[in-house]
């Protein structure tokens, strides 16, 4: 047995005693060399993740839903004309705001009161109140849980798409997908943990699946951009399959890269980009197996395609969407982000400065039976109960007019839904003024929203954190509560 002696005139001895001598150390000094296997213990677990980061992880307590999908709806959906009925805006109609207006995105240009050109009306056993421009949606209102009291911090749209994303509208931070896998894990390794559907590179761009200062192997997959056609985006996916070389081949290839990567890697202390790098060579080669198939929806009835609107011009892109969303939840990847993008045919998507009824209905036709479908496809196949679904987009809109006919941005009080794994079934939380204007009732900032999310995934929101530049940081930076009364 090698002995330690300590250090004489700096120089620390070693010598090798007997087996067969006797042991006639003291308790304290077994101790103390029986400590540093514990230390041993926990160096294994940090190397056990440094080897597989995506390996799962138990949640800090038992959790509600095993995945997310969120469904992004890039502008910012008018409240009042959606999930947040205003009756006072009808009967005020074209009167001034008696209350001064925050500060807004738009100064000039701006009108009276704005009632709502779209009826209202009770669904459900819940009799959950839901516009005529969700019919399809509607349907399910016994399904949804909707946050009428969401608060955010920037009027533009640049900012609060980065806080709806990441939780900071100043700083790049990790995406909020990024933490869930941070915290999580995967259960499929030959599939991204986190992938993003068509996202656009407008208002923050990549910054809203990056994994920010978190190991490049949380960062969100971007799977097609905004406005780009479905053919081009399975074609390169197609192109993931193995032509002409064998597994054993492919991944003596893909060693010899990652060798001279890792001799890189080697020379810097970090280099975040090296590290994405390095992670998507790893990534490609496991799609091979798993992603053409998942991507491949011809083997889908013709029932379930009609279901999501696949068979109408207007539905089909937001369809495919959805459609990919449960082909992937099936499949176990833990964070599925939709987006709705401003592309062609809809270059403003929600941000209905003006002409509202023509740009709201357009919109609201392309998602809202894609939606339904969603829903219900997830409920048929018993997915629904451990999805949590999540829609929104990054602020809502003003109860008075601009541009004569529509809305400026209103972060001060707007509405969310989710529905699936743990949130009360029709229902609905908080409220805003009688004009929609500020969030009075229980109030759900960005970061009480991210909070109740991943507590519903089993995570405690302020002990999810990563040390970074000398200090701790989270999802919620230093805010953040969980709203217990949508908690089923």
């Amino acid at each position: 047995m090698d002995e330690f002696v300590p250090r004489v005139n700096g120089i620390q001895r070693l010598y090798v005693r007997p087996m067969n001598t006797p042991l006639t150390e003291s308790r304290r000094y077994l101790l103390r060399r029986a400590a540093c296997g514990f230390g041993l213990l926990g160096l294994t677990s940090l190397l056990a993740e440094a080897v597989d980061p995506l390996a799962p992880k138990a949640p800090h307590f038992p959790a509600k839903a095993k995945r997310v999908i969120f469904l992004f709806m890039h502008g910012g959906p008018s409240h009042m004309d959606t999930f947040d009925p205003k009756p006072r805006l009808t009967r005020d109609h074209g009167k001034p705001l008696p209350f001064k207006r925050p500060l807004t995105f738009a100064e000039n240009n701006v009108g009276g009161l704005l009632k709502s050109p779209w009826e209202f009306r009770r669904h459900g056993q819940s009799g959950l109140e839901i516009s005529e421009l969700f019919p399809h949606v509607a349907r399910h209102a016994d399904e949804l849980c909707v946050i009428r009291s969401m608060v955010g911090d920037s009027v533009a749209h640049g900012g609060a798409t980065l806080q709806l994303h990441t939780g900071s509208n100043t700083f790049t931070r990790p995406s909020m997908g990024s933490w869930v896998i941070y915290g999580l894990g995967t259960e499929n390794r030959n599939l991204p943990a986190y992938i993003t559907l068509k996202p656009g590179l407008s208002h923050g761009g990549a910054k809203k699946w990056s994994s920010g200062f978190l190991p490049a192997a949380y960062q969100g997959t971007a799977v097609g951009l905004g406005g780009m056609a479905i053919e081009n985006i399975n074609e390169p996916i197609e192109h993931l399959k193995n032509y002409g070389l064998t597994a054993e081949q492919q991944r003596y290839e893909l060693d010899m890269i990652q060798k001279i990567n890792g001799a890189g890697a080697a020379r810097r202390q970090r280099d975040p980009e090296l590290e994405a790098r390095i992670q998507s060579f790893e990534l490609a080669f496991r799609m091979q197996t798993e992603a053409p198939e998942a991507f491949d929806i011809r083997k889908e009835s013709d029932a379930t395609k009609k279901l999501y609107g696949m068979d109408t011009p207007e539905t089909s892109d937001f369809g495919w969407q959805c459609l990919m969303a449960r082909r992937l939840a099936e499949r176990n990847v833990r964070f599925i982000q939709i987006n709705h993008e401003y592309g062609p045919g809809n270059e403003v998507g929600w941000d209905a400065h003006s002409e509202l009824v023509r740009l709201h209905t357009r919109t609201a036709l392309a998602v809202d039976r894609p939606i339904a479908g969603l829903l219900t496809d997830l409920k048929s196949r018993g997915l629904l109960e451990e999805t949590l679904v999540i829609w929104g987009g990054e602020f809502g809109r003003t109860p008075i007019a601009e541009g004569g006919d529509g809305r400026d941005h209103n972060p001060y009080g707007y509405s969310m839904w989710m529905a699936g794994a743990g949130v009360k079934k029709g229902f609905v939380y908080g409220a805003t003024d009688e004009f929609g204007y500020y969030a009075v009732e229980d109030r759900m900032h960005i970061n009480d929203m991210h909070a109740t999310m991943l507590h519903l995934m089993g995570l405690q929101h302020d002990k999810l954190t990563f040390s970074y530049g000398g200090r701790p940081f989270r999802l919620t930076d230093v805010a953040g509560r969980v709203a217990t009364k949508i908690l089923a």
